[in-house]
């Protein structure tokens, strides 16, 4: 009886730990119906941006301007170490002055006939080559001094006090944020039925507000992944309240858009499975995923029409579905 008894003990086996849900993001799906409105996320830029640079290598001494400070055409920006410079700049100095002191001194034999016309002209030349490399020597000095070619917003200083510049090396770049533009990414099926004066209205939450864009830049080659074109949007921006960089919803009001009704999921909901089939991980009453087959039509910005396979109120996964197989249980 003992012996069974342990017999029984050892054949009983522990109950294996549970996994974890795997959690996910999700959104209730809804009948959605074009409003003739073109909605996409894009990112505010610089109008302008110059790269400000040494024309000669050196060590930089000082950086006189911090990132996000406003500067003027010709305000000084860096100064490079100038100790060869004006060494050089002595030395071409001295030459110049040998050179007009000889030419003076050969000036009397000249016009008193007693220099030779070779010897003259020869005398000539060094002066010209003096005075060539004095010029020089006084652009080197001037070129240790770095200046602003336009006025701006310091946006990003590449090199700091101490660190050696190299020829055409950014230092700085300025920008210049008067004006600014919206970058968004446009459907292949929309951007026709976008214009040059297309009206758009662009919301920028880290600014606080709604603004009215202006003039429209359409790109013209696609992107070949994603079947988009690059659209930018002038805006006015007096107060510097947009800054490069912030993420902005940009609303166009494109009459005549070709986007399907159905419900509005994010396009990158919409899986293509190994038989072709489109589908999505819909949420099961188990809080299971579950594949569900679908049909698409048009895109809106980031989103496309779902036309088959869904219902109102339906719960599908929007992003974590990479980890997800058949029956796995989810949180969210």
């Amino acid at each position: 009886m003992t012996a069974l008894a342990v017999l029984m003990g050892c054949s009983e086996k522990k109950p294996s730990a549970e996994k974890a849900p795997t959690r996910v993001e999700t959104q209730v799906v809804s009948d959605s119906r074009s409003s003739g409105r073109l909605v996409c996320v894009g990112i505010v830029e610089e109008s302008e941006a110059t790269a400000v640079s040494f024309t000669g290598m050196g060590v930089v001494k000082r950086v006189l301007v911090d990132e996000g400070q406003a500067v003027s055409r010709g305000q000084l920006l860096a100064v490079m170490d100038d100790t060869q410079a004006r060494n050089l700049l002595t030395g071409a100095e001295a030459q110049m002055a040998q050179a007009n002191d000889a030419l003076e001194r050969y000036r009397m034999l000249h016009d008193a006939g007693s220099l030779p016309e070779v010897q003259w002209v020869e005398i000539q030349s060094k002066v010209a080559q003096a005075k060539s490399q004095l010029q020089v020597a006084r652009k080197n000095l001037a070129d240790c001094r770095l200046t602003a070619p336009v006025g701006g917003i310091i946006g990003q200083k590449h090199v700091k006090a101490g660190e050696t510049a190299m020829p055409s090396q950014a230092v700085v770049s300025i920008l210049n944020i008067n004006t600014v533009k919206v970058k968004v990414a446009v459907p292949e099926t929309e951007i026709g039925t976008i214009s040059t004066h297309t009206p758009t209205t662009i919301s920028v939450d880290a600014a606080g507000g709604q603004f009215t864009g202006g003039r429209i830049e359409k790109g013209v080659q696609a992107d070949p992944l994603t079947h988009t074109y690059d659209v930018r949007i002038s805006m006015a921006n007096g107060n510097h309240r947009l800054l490069p960089g912030m993420v902005a919803n940009v609303s166009f009001a494109s009459v005549g858009s070709r986007i399907a009704k159905g419900k509005m999921v994010p396009v990158t909901a919409v899986q293509k499975g190994a038989d072709g089939q489109m589908f999505v991980w819909a949420v099961g009453n188990d809080s299971t995923a579950h594949r569900v087959k679908v049909s698409v039509g048009g895109t809106n910005g980031n989103n496309i029409a779902v036309t088959n396979g869904l219902t109102d109120g339906q719960r599908i996964v929007t992003e974590g579905y990479q980890k997800l197989s058949e029956g796995t249980r989810i949180v969210y």
